[in-house]
């Protein structure tokens, strides 16, 4: 095997033990402030959840391109290792919380250190052969899709037999476990002299360089409103699924695999839709995709059972692997060399900006439009992405965003 593939083989398997141990924490957090850290009535459950789930992308906001800025000066794998670390000790603090309140600083901690999946974005962006690039970005999108499957029934069993406390220890064994393998198996090409001895410029200027590179201001705005549309549910999805009338005794175990199955078909198709990238084109994979997916977004709205809801979730799953990986091949191609995990750090930060404002809007739009307006206004926007990214960057410089 090439480096490039051995470091893809790791950060999958990094990248599977981060979400797996992310999203046994992330879809009870409604249940675990309901049940262990006393927060009653639906609507302040409804609001901190939002605002808990949205605080580590607070943070991650302001965060991601001042580390992405150090990335390009001192190696992507120093900032892969700083993330990991740095989240597994905070996250399995999380499991001593007593109220909301330390729940929300740790979140916010969280945030702060967090940026594995960037770094590994941008590690793999610099290391794999251009030819290759749908490819390996659809990959390791596959292994955090695959940890987000596991992760959720993990959770709900854990949940159901031992409370969620433990939950947050198990996350933070696994984050520190994904340290390790990338400390000591993963390997970077980077010269740290030649990139310290370029010119410095401020990181206002640095930005100013990577938005004046078409279609880069365009795929960081697709990125944002992709994950405002697929996260204003999501904190949510606990209360949608007891709204269902799933059996109280296995709530979480329910919650979890309404998650999870979104996730496992997007780990078939997200290497499939790499390849197809490759081939005709990200910029076609990505408007296939968000057209798809608002279309499997709206009779969620409708559903009247648990397993309606899941039909959906899993017809989802389908289209969200070609999302984010196309917007990820996108940049690689766009972005000078050298520039790369300031772009991806840039990216990051929408993507953050986006998880951050996607909850906040649901739980206050909630007792407005209820849960089911939210999955409306989702398919909404995701069909108005597609637009923007047509007519914007897609029609505008075919040579660039087709491929």
């Amino acid at each position: 095997m090439k480096q490039w593939q051995i470091n893809l083989a790791v950060l999958w398997f990094g990248n599977f033990l981060v979400m797996a141990g992310m999203s046994m924490v992330i879809p009870f957090l409604a249940l675990y402030l309901k049940q262990d850290l006393g927060v009653t009535g639906e609507h302040e459950l409804e609001v901190w959840a939002g605002i808990i789930f949205a605080a580590t992308f607070v943070t991650s906001f302001i965060a991601q391109p001042l580390w992405g800025r150090l990335a390009d000066r001192y190696g992507r794998k120093v900032m892969l290792l700083r993330s990991s670390f740095g989240m597994a000790f905070i996250v399995a603090a999380m499991g001593l919380a007593q109220n909301p309140w330390h729940l929300l600083i740790l979140r916010l901690l969280n945030g702060t250190v967090s940026g594995f999946q960037p770094a590994a974005v941008a590690l793999m962006s610099a290391c794999t052969p251009q030819q290759r690039m749908g490819f390996a970005m659809g990959t390791l999108q596959s292994g955090a899709t695959a940890g987000v499957i596991l992760g959720p029934l993990l959770g709900g069993i854990m949940a159901d037999t031992f409370g969620f406390r433990q939950i947050f220890y198990v996350t933070g064994a696994m984050l520190f476990m994904a340290s390790l393998l990338s400390l000591f198996l993963v390997k970077e090409n980077f010269d740290r002299q030649a990139a310290q001895a370029e010119t410095r410029v401020s990181i206002l200027e640095s930005f100013r360089e990577l938005l004046a590179i078409h279609p880069l201001p365009v795929l960081m705005s697709v990125t944002l409103l992709i994950q405002f549309s697929l996260q204003n549910t999501a904190s949510l999805i606990p209360i949608y699924v007891e709204h269902l009338n799933a059996p109280l005794e296995h709530l979480a175990f329910w919650s979890g695999f309404v998650g999870s199955v979104t996730a496992f078909s997007n780990m078939i198709t997200s290497p499939f839709l790499g390849r197809l990238s490759d081939k005709f084109g990200a910029g076609k994979v990505l408007l296939i995709s968000l057209i798809g997916a608002a279309v499997m977004f709206a009779p969620q709205a409708f559903v009247g059972s648990v397993t309606e809801l899941l039909i959906w979730r899993f017809l989802l799953g389908f289209f969200i692997g070609g999302l984010l990986p196309s917007v990820h091949t996108l940049l690689r191609k766009s972005t000078p060399r050298g520039m790369e995990s300031r772009a991806y750090g840039l990216n990051s930060s929408a993507f953050s900006l986006g998880n951050m404002l996607g909850p906040l809007t649901g739980g206050m739009l909630s007792g407005l439009i209820g849960i089911e307006g939210l999955f409306l206004l989702s398919s909404a926007l995701l069909i108005l992405t597609a637009f923007w990214f047509y007519f914007t960057s897609a029609k505008a410089n075919p040579s660039k965003a087709g491929k």
